[in-house]
């Protein structure tokens, strides 16, 4: 056979095909190519592929005048249908350029205007991704591998000419079907989708949707080619192809006569393909889906069996409550939510009912469930629902009040944490942690509640108090925490902080609120003040449970006398201090900021003073602390002591040092400004003129010396921003002799304050220098005089050895005991008195 190969010259058949006139000769190029075909028909060897190809493009050329080569021309088509051979390992490499153009000239063949051609092209293109052996196999090759012409196919781009034939197939639907086919096999590669994007495949696609096709194969392979450029390719690229009015209005037609007509199983999954398509065109607001109609036809489907107004958009539209219909509602559900973003679909919303119709959900479940719906589907349904209605709702305020949302939704709650018995499926994703309860409609209801509230409109806060809302939200917020000391979860956890942040808007600014609210919620609100710091990392979202806490407590309890007494005496500004104490940079802020709104209440300053915490340290301590660390972070300049070291700008930070000079209006704040709100500087400063400056206990000398600047904080911010003014002046003009007097003393006097400051820095480290030397002396004495008793008491042992082993050393001792005790006498004699000796008989001892 190798021999027989070789005897096939196909350098001359080449040659041959090339010359053209006399009917001979066609004869002749005929019979040779059968002659190929025929020596070839086991397969082709790689180093033949690229002459095969060459004789490919002559015969198509000639097939335009002479129809005869039209046969051959698919007969060498369908060699390329079979595995290529190699003699060796490495031919795969070493001809893989030549392989992969020969396979790409496969797209291009499609310019022949033979139908035949064009199926034969397809069928081989499809060939490739079910690779059958031939019957025989050439002696000394073997098959390449199974994935080689299609790892060849991504390299040469046939994906993108197979593309741009699209055009040529217009309206030929056989063709256009069998060029579908191929595309579809191609398109499970990420190659070939992104070649396929690039020559405007979406586009094309979307275009011939709604072309005539009995069999219904054009609009499913167009719609699964449009999956897999989705999954495959870039999403935005796909969808910007797509966002044309043209494309929009294809898709609609198809997606209608699908929902109309379509009554097989496979045509409702195929509705749905389009649907998810539909919602990722609704995601981008460039895409005309409201000015299509499109977006009508899709609010009027969703709310279709909720609302039971007859609309001729959904005439002939009937739903069977089959797996198709349930995945149908929950995308339509979903298109809704995606709408509602955009504020020019807010009318369209209004008018087409979607308020009642997601209302519609926001009430018990039913046992043992709905006659159209399973019990899990509804539910299902009902959180989707609900989960909407948290989108919708802020953008259509006026019919959520007319609809008397509020009083479902609490009425609602209500029934979520009363003890009918209900079992949650707790099978989807809205559904997660509500397995066995009513924990998910709670946090989707709740979620509602926040959007609307977090409208700050008084309307919506007025209606929710007046039916009792604080004090049900407390309940559930006591319910949730008492679930959650059994079993913490993320869900509770979300539950707790959203009623805790609705909460804080309906009390925020009204008194009347902050005092129904203090009846009960500060006792409610002190745990959460209690939390263990290690939660705040365990990824349940503790972390944003605290903040919520602390916002409540600045909204509903500050400002009121009656609560902040209550929340004092339940001693919260030590819980406040001691969650200071943890030095969290995100709480910081916060924390500082409610301590200086609880500074003006008297009480606050000796509760402070009176707070000690770990190693007995004071808030003065814990404040300087704070402060020292936040100069290091703004990178103010200071001495390894913590003393200033420019005078002339003591506070600035490194960043203020980077600004240029910009002259802004007077309204407009400067950096000098805003970095007062952005820092904890002037918080910790307005702390401390409560607490006042002088008899803070717990203060070391670096201490002092920090405190020292904490003290001048508002007369160098003062320097700071003269700095600035000047600064500016000088920028746009030069200012007046008198002007320029005023701004230089001014500025002079902002320096001697920091060189003041520095001065009585440097007093309090003498002085405390000093201190420390008389310390060191007191200490060195106590040192020296323990070491001399120490000699005194060894002196005293050794005698006392000496008086017990030598016995004329007793006797001596003797002797001057007796002398001294004769010495330490009286010379005085007392008249008539008793005399009494002192010694005592027979004793031999001395001391």
């Amino acid at each position: 056979q190798d021999t027989q190969l070789r005897s096939v010259d196909l350098d001359h058949i080449i040659k041959l095909l090339k010359g053209s006139g006399s009917k001979d000769l066609e004869k002749e190029q005929l019979k040779t190519l059968k002659k190929v075909v025929k020596h070839f028909e086991n397969g082709l060897p790689l180093k033949n592929v690229a002459q095969i190809t060459e004789i490919l493009n002559l015969c198509a050329e000639k097939v335009d005048e002479q129809e005869a080569f039209t046969e051959p021309l698919c007969e060498l088509i369908k060699l390329f249908v079979l595995p290529f051979q190699k003699k060796r390992s490495s031919d795969e490499v070493n001809y893989s350029v030549e392989v992969s153009q020969s396979i790409a000239q496969l797209g291009y063949l499609m310019r022949v205007p033979s139908s035949e051609v064009k199926i034969q092209i397809c069928k081989c293109i499809v060939s490739f991704y079910n690779m059958e052996l031939p019957g025989k196999l050439l002696s000394g090759y073997q098959p390449t591998s199974a994935s080689y012409k299609i790892q060849m196919a991504e390299v040469g781009g046939l994906a993108e000419a197979l593309v741009l034939s699209l055009a040529l197939v217009e309206n030929q639907l056989t063709e256009k079907l069998w060029v579908l086919k191929a595309l579809q096999h191609l398109s499970i590669s990420g190659i070939n989708c992104r070649q396929m994007v690039k020559a405007q495949a979406a586009s094309r696609l979307c275009l011939y949707l709604n072309g005539a096709d009995p069999s219904g194969q054009l609009v499913f392979r167009s719609s699964d080619i449009l999956w897999n450029l989705l999954e495959n390719a870039s999403k935005e690229e796909v969808v910007d192809q797509l966002s044309s009015l043209e494309c929009v209005h294809a898709l609609q037609e198809v997606f209608v006569d699908l929902v109309t007509r379509g009554f097989r199983h496979c045509d409702h999954q195929l509705r749905n393909d389009l649907l998810v398509i539909a919602t990722l065109l609704a995601e981008k607001p460039a895409v005309p889906m409201i000015e299509s109609g499109f977006a009508k036809l899709l609010i009027v489907l969703a709310t279709f069996t909720e609302v039971k107004i007859p609309n001729p958009l959904v005439k002939g539209f009937k739903l069977t409550y089959s797996y198709e219909d349930f995945e149908m509602k929950k995308l339509l559900f979903n298109v809704i939510g995606i709408l509602s973003k955009d504020p020019s679909a807010a009318k369209l919303l209004s008018e087409n009912h979607v308020m009642p119709a997601l209302l519609y959900y926001v009430k018990p479940n039913q046992k043992p469930g709905f006659l159209d719906w399973s019990a899990a589907q509804y539910e299902e349904l009902q959180l989707h629902a609900i989960a909407v209605l948290a989108s919708v709702a802020p953008v259509l305020v006026d019919k959520y009040l007319s609809c008397q949302a509020n009083t479902l939704l609490l009425v609602f709650l209500e029934w979520c944490t009363g003890q009918d018995p209900f079992f949650g499926r707790g099978n989807s994703f809205h559904g997660t942690g509500g397995r066995g309860n009513k924990l998910a409609q709670m946090r989707y209801s709740l979620r509602v509640l926040r959007s609307v509230v977090a409208l700050y409109d008084d309307a919506v806060s007025i209606n929710l108090c007046d039916q009792g809302a604080i004090s049900q939200l407390l309940d559930i917020l006591k319910y949730a925490a008492s679930k959650c000391k059994e079993k913490e979860s993320t869900v509770l956890v979300e539950i707790q902080a959203d009623i805790l942040f609705i909460l804080s808007v309906l009390c925020e600014n009204d008194v009347h609120r902050k005092e129904l609210f203090s009846c009960e919620g500060i006792g409610i609100l002190i745990p959460f003040l209690k939390m263990d710091p290690k939660k705040l990392y365990s990824g349940l979202g503790h972390n944003c449970l605290l903040l919520s806490a602390l916002d409540c407590l600045w909204s509903c309890v500050i400002g009121c006398y009656i609560a902040e007494d209550c929340f004092i005496e339940k001693q919260g500004i030590f819980l406040l201090l001691d969650l200071l104490a943890l030095k969290e940079k995100n709480l910081c802020n916060i924390i500082l900021g409610i301590l200086v709104e609880f500074s003006d209440n008297p009480k606050t300053a000796l509760h402070m003073s009176i707070w000690r915490g770990k190693r007995d340290q004071t808030a003065a301590n814990l404040l300087i602390q704070l402060w020292r660390q936040e100069e290091l972070d703004l990178g103010v300049k200071r001495d390894r002591y913590g003393m200033i070291v420019d005078t002339k700008r003591p506070i600035v930070t490194s960043f203020q040092k980077q600004q240029k000079v910009i002259p802004v209006p007077a309204s407009c704040p400067t950096f000098a400004i805003m970095e007062t709100s952005e820092s904890i500087r002037a918080k910790v400063y307005s702390l401390f003129c409560k607490l006042g400056f002088e008899n803070l206990p717990g203060l070391s000398a670096k201490d002092f010396v920090t405190l020292a600047i904490i003290q001048r904080y508002i007369d160098f911010k003062i320097g700071e921003v003269w700095s600035e003014i000047c600064a500016e002046i000088k920028e746009e003009f030069r200012p007046v002799t008198a002007d320029e007097r005023a701004l230089k003393l001014i500025s002079e006097v902002s320096e001697d304050t920091g060189k003041t400051v520095v001065a009585l820095q440097t007093e309090m480290l003498e002085s405390q220098h000093h201190h420390e030397i008389q310390e060191e002396k007191k200490t060195y004495k106590k040192i020296q005089a323990t070491h001399t008793q120490r000699e005194l008491i060894n002196k005293s042992w050794e005698n006392f050895l000496t008086r017990t082993s030598n016995y004329e050393a007793l006797k001596k001792a003797k002797m001057l005991q007796e002398t001294s005790i004769e010495a330490s006498r009286s010379k005085a004699k007392i008249q008539n008195g008793p005399v009494h000796s002192t010694d005592i008989p027979k004793l031999h001892t001395t001391v």
